[in-house]
């Protein structure tokens, strides 16, 4: 890779690390955020869910408007829609001000990702193209393992504003150095964009990924609470989020009908079908959904269970969290080498295999008493296959896709990711929850409580994601002891269950692996 190469990269990195950083860096800083604002419980929970929905509903139109424009021009105009919402955040003196800087960051979010990709598509080829990659999926990695930890050391040493703040100049110095660096590729001027696709897509995939992400908070079938607006409530007889969710896949399938007859009738379109009669196409974005599904799910545990149940400070928390960017950058190192000797799909194969191994690892060991170096050791483990998995599996992904298709084919794998782990968060809540009400009132009988008070006790821990935990015990030792166990338990349960995503994944790579090995052999 020659300099001029190693700039670009060092740009496009640069650039969408700040995008992943901040989908998981407010994660630390929302207790304090929600008490300086008063925020909700419904405003707290948008204040991280808002970002998802808009980034994952507007991935697919910036991709077409990548592929019109230039990938360059979205790159910078998305950096610069982050760096306006991420001071507007930081200013924020109340919950709808925060929500909106919250909503803005995620267009920019959903333009600079998809950019990134579709120009390391466009300029790296050959041995040069695996690095690029490896580099890129250890960066995504590492950002997102180090979220947390950022989130802890700025919060406590500084204040939350900080947390947004701190975008501004580090977009201010980046943004000159993509107009010089990154290269205008060819693009297509007389390209329209289909609106009414653009807006079928977006409220499509809004529809899904909200009725994953609050399928705990509006229950998954019965209601269990309403959307209330102002003093206006609506319940309706079926869950919010279950009607979100058949809605936006309703809305899916009659989108991806229309682009088929616009495709046939050539006319613009906003996503090619015939993307996926390619087979490494196909595969790849469906082992990047289950991926993504345990690797998020995974993510939203861990800190639950480090500083609910062992007892961890916020920055101790991301100092273990950091194990996991600490393999991915070991497996950043490796990535070029590995991928040259193996091949880009084995590479796959192989880190999904160390993730689950090292998940699996976590979950058979996990207990309130454990040794942090046995958690570490694993989630290095972890770490390093997330580097070697993600990276590989996006240079597979499009590596049949034509360059000029590059920006709809980065949407597309781009969108799969924020759909999976949307369903890892959502599973990982659920069975977490499901483990804990199921398990627990027994543990707690033992201690010699009622029936009733032990269903209370293992209510409010499963609602309160363990949040409640030592209030509810009272200082009885016994009881909080065994609320850990039953808490430990259920995000074993848990994790476990998103461990299960990884095997999915794993598997499906292997189908990969022989797929692409038969149409090299032919």
């Amino acid at each position: 890779m020659d300099r001029k190469n190693r700039l670009i990269l060092f740009v496009l990195i640069f650039g969408v690390s700040l995008i992943v950083l901040d989908g998981t860096i407010v994660a630390v800083s929302l207790p304090t955020i929600i008490g300086d604002l008063n925020l909700s419980l419904t405003q707290s929970q948008w204040v991280s869910s808002l970002y998802t929905v808009i980034f994952a509903s507007l991935l697919l139109p910036s991709g077409v408007l990548g592929d019109r424009y230039g990938y360059k021009n979205l790159f910078i105009a998305g950096l610069s829609f982050f760096a306006v919402a991420s001071a507007l955040a930081s200013m924020a003196t109340t919950a709808p001000v925060l929500l909106l800087a919250r909503a803005i960051q995620g267009v920019g979010g959903a333009m600079v990702l998809p950019a990134t990709l579709s120009t390391i598509n466009a300029t790296f080829r050959d041995k040069s193209r695996a690095a690029a990659f490896g580099i890129w999926g250890a960066a995504m990695a590492t950002m997102a393992a180090l979220g947390p930890l950022a989130g802890g050391w700025i919060t406590s040493n500084f204040s939350w504003p900080w947390v947004f703040l701190v975008n501004v100049p580090l977009i201010a110095m980046i943004i000159p150095l993509a107009l010089k660096y990154l290269p205008n590729q060819n693009h297509d001027p007389n390209r329209r964009i289909p609106v009414l696709s653009a807006l079928m897509s977006a409220l499509a995939f809004a529809g899904i990924v909200f009725g994953l992400i609050e399928g705990t908070t509006y229950g998954w079938w019965t209601p269990q609470a309403g959307l209330a607006i102002g003093s206006w409530e609506l319940t309706p007889p079926i869950s919010l989020s279950t009607l979100a969710l058949l809605g936006g896949v309703a809305l899916l399938i009659i989108f991806v009908y229309r682009e088929a007859r616009r495709v046939a009738a050539d006319k613009d379109i906003l996503v090619n079908p015939h993307l996926f009669t390619i087979p490494s196409f196909t595969l790849g974005n469906l082992t990047a959904l289950t991926v993504a599904a345990g690797e998020f799910g995974v993510l939203f545990g861990l800190p639950l269970f480090l500083v609910n149940a062992i007892g961890l400070s916020t920055m101790n928390t991301g100092w273990v969290l950091a194990a996991l960017a600490f393999g991915a950058i070991i497996s950043g190192g490796l990535a070029r080498w590995i991928a040259s000797a193996l091949g880009a799909e084995r590479t796959v194969v192989l880190g999904l295999g160390l993730e689950v191994a090292g998940i699996f690892g976590v979950v058979f060991t996990l207990d309130p008493s454990m040794s942090m170096w046995v958690l570490v050791g694993f989630l290095v483990i972890y770490g390093c296959g997330m580097g070697l998995a993600s990276a590989q599996l996006t240079s597979v992904v499009l590596a049949q896709v034509p360059v000029h298709s590059s920006g709809m084919g980065s949407a597309i794998q781009s969108t799969f990711r924020q759909v999976g782990s949307a369903l890892g968060v959502a599973l990982a809540g659920a069975s977490l929850a499901l483990a804990i009400m199921t398990d627990l009132p027994a543990r707690l009988i033992n201690t010699g409580l009622a029936q009733g008070q032990a269903n209370k006790f293992a209510s409010a821990t499963a609602h309160s994601v363990g949040n409640a935990m030592a209030g509810i015990a009272h200082g009885d030792t016994a009881v909080l002891s065994t609320l850990h166990d039953g808490f430990t338990y259920g995000q074993a349960v848990a994790m476990g269950s998103c461990g299960i995503f990884l095997v999915f994944g794993f598997a499906l790579s292997i189908v990969l692996l022989f797929t692409r090995t038969s149409r090299k052999g032919n």
